[in-house]
């Protein structure tokens, strides 16, 4: 027998709920979440304790692993009553579907949350993916990536998901950063606070929940805290006046959630080992108290090795709730950390008020995201409208706006199409959207494919071949799901690239993580580079959009490479 729904017990279906409902999200998130609520206090008072605590969890979903995995998460929803689910990979028909079954097995509507700090596309197929937000970093008009926020909340409502766990605040000051990295807008704080912010009143705007990541800085780190414990050891001054700033920035322009990042920071708190999410003095006494943020305060998934490593078994999760956590996002065991926080509560190692307050403000969330009067998902038309025409259209612009010239000119760019010209591609196996766009300008050229493990062999009958071509265009393409600080290329085929940059008029893009420029020495030698930074098609036609002068590079380097091509570099045409 499915549960009684708490929604159907409280009188909400009046004109004056309906008035409420559609008011709730032209008031912002962190307006919202501090103002009384008739509908969040009415629930409230449906709930028993046990419930009370379950609503600030959220459980890991999939819709590609199989029925007895989703009836397993749907018992979970049924019998613990938590919050919300947080769903991973799959397709939207099927999350649309299943999201459905689950808002029917939950007393209370439940939260769907998804990480998609660049869209759908992070972890669905058949969905829209726009550009990463390294990429995003190189725009210069922040219009655009506000609305790119904005159609990013059209994805992520139209398939009932209610809150993003993105954007990324962290300042990516580590080229060797290997969690973070190219999901940063930047190493320039003042660029990462601006494109944060664009991005997050965008999907804001949509009636999106976000929540900004990894505070209080995960930049700076040469460890994933998906596999253990990462040290930021550096000094409060250096914390507050770097890593804290786009998240200081933030809170001022009135962002609804921030998520804490699992680090060891001495700087803040000296007890040994313990992540900064479990950390009373950070979560609360700077991030609560100092910064005086009153919005969502996210754990990052409490799954991850850098938090269960010393605090195992719903340990971590009772801690993270002491430390001022409103929502304890992915337990490694719900249901034993319940028990653990219902103890808690009952032996006052919490004060009433604060335990309270943290539940409505959950309560207070579902109410602005519109779960006061859910609707279920409909499916028809649902993978034609996540895919509409003005999101591919806004992803041109997006490659279009982001392609940065690092070094040539005009002149080296639109060399003359009736010459013999050779259009290279590396690192792949076939044909690239790069080479055929080109092609359309230059007839006269021949098209060569060249493998990151080539034969030195057949490297070397290239470029003996090359002698007979009077110009040549090279796209150095990272054809892995996400781009790498180095690429993982053979030596003998980044020898090619110096060989092929150093002659006469070679042009060449890099479809790849910019810190790969880095380990191609040699390329500086070119005659004109383009920093593209992904592999995608919509950045290979933006690339060849400037080479043939349809339009002019108006990027800027959203980090520094080496000596030679820093922050906020860029050639003018």
């Amino acid at each position: 027998m499915q549960p009684k729904k708490i929604l159907t017990c409280i009188t909400i279906v009046t004109l004056s709920f309906i008035a409420q409902s559609t008011f709730a999200q032209k008031i912002s998130l962190i307006k919202a979440l501090n103002e009384p609520n008739h509908w969040v206090d009415s629930v409230f008072k449906k709930l028993n304790r046990r419930q009370r605590i379950a609503q600030l969890f959220f459980i890991r979903a999939h819709t590609n692993r199989g029925q007895a995995y989703e009836d397993s998460v749907g018992k979970v929803i049924k019998d613990e009553h938590v919050g919300g689910v947080v769903f991973f990979q799959g397709g939207p028909v099927r999350q649309a579907n299943l999201t459905n079954t689950y808002q029917k097995l939950s007393r209370v509507p439940l939260l769907v949350a998804q990480d998609g700090e660049w869209g759908l596309g992070m972890r669905l197929d058949s969905t829209v993916s726009y550009p990463y937000q390294m990429t995003l970093g190189a725009i210069q008009d922040n219009n655009l990536i506000y609305k790119m926020g904005q159609m990013v909340a059209y994805d992520f409502k139209r398939l009932g998901v209610n809150i993003n766990f993105g954007p990324v605040f962290d300042v990516n000051n580590n080229p060797n950063n290997p969690v973070i990295n190219y999901r940063s807008f930047g190493d320039n704080k003042y660029n990462v606070a601006k494109k944060g912010i664009a991005y997050y009143t965008g999907m804001e705007s949509g009636g999106l929940i976000t929540i900004a990541k990894h505070f209080p800085g995960h930049g700076d780190t040469n460890v994933d805290s998906h596999f253990d414990l990462p040290l930021l050891a550096f000094t409060r001054e250096r914390l507050d006046s770097l890593e804290q700033y786009p998240f200081r920035e933030a809170i001022s322009a009135g962002i609804g959630g921030v998520m804490i990042a699992h680090m060891s920071i001495p700087a803040l708190d000296t007890t040994k080992n313990l992540p900064s999410t479990l950390s009373r003095p950070i979560v609360t006494g700077i991030l609560k108290d100092s910064l005086r943020f009153k919005g969502i305060v996210a754990s990052d998934a409490m799954e991850m090795k850098g938090v269960t490593k010393y605090f195992p078994n719903g340990e971590a999760d009772l801690r993270a709730f002491l430390a001022g956590n409103d929502l304890i996002e992915l337990s490694e065991n719900s249901k034993n950390a319940e028990k653990l926080i219902r103890k808690a509560v009952r032996q006052g190692k919490i004060s009433k008020e604060e335990f309270e307050a943290k539940v409505k403000k959950m309560l207070a969330a579902k109410y602005w995201a519109g779960l006061n009067n859910f609707q279920p998902i409909a499916t028809t038309n649902l993978t034609a409208d996540l895919n509409r025409p003005a999101a591919a259209e806004l992803v041109q612009q997006l490659s279009d706006a982001a392609v940065t010239m690092i070094k040539g000119d005009s002149r080296v760019l639109r060399q003359n199409p009736l010459k013999r010209t050779a259009i290279i591609s590396i690192g792949v196996e076939g044909q690239t959207t790069f080479q055929r766009e080109l092609f359309k300008w230059y007839p006269n050229s021949q098209l060569f494919q060249v493998s990151k493990n080539a034969a030195a062999a057949d490297l070397n009958n290239l470029l003996s071949t090359l002698k007979q071509y009077d110009q040549v265009f090279i796209g150095i393409h990272d054809s892995r799901l996400r781009p790498a600080s180095k690429l993982d290329y053979s030596s003998d085929v980044k020898m090619l690239i110096a060989d092929l940059a150093a002659k006469p008029n070679a042009v060449v893009s890099v479809f790849a993580n910019p810190y790969a420029i880095a380990g191609l020495p040699g390329i500086e030698k070119s005659s004109a580079l383009l920093a593209c930074y992904q592999k995608d098609d919509s950045m290979q036609r933006a690339a060849v959009k400037v080479i043939t002068g349809q339009q002019k590079p108006i990027g800027k380097l959203p980090v520094s490479i080496n000596t030679f091509f820093t922050t906020g570099m860029s050639v003018s045409l």
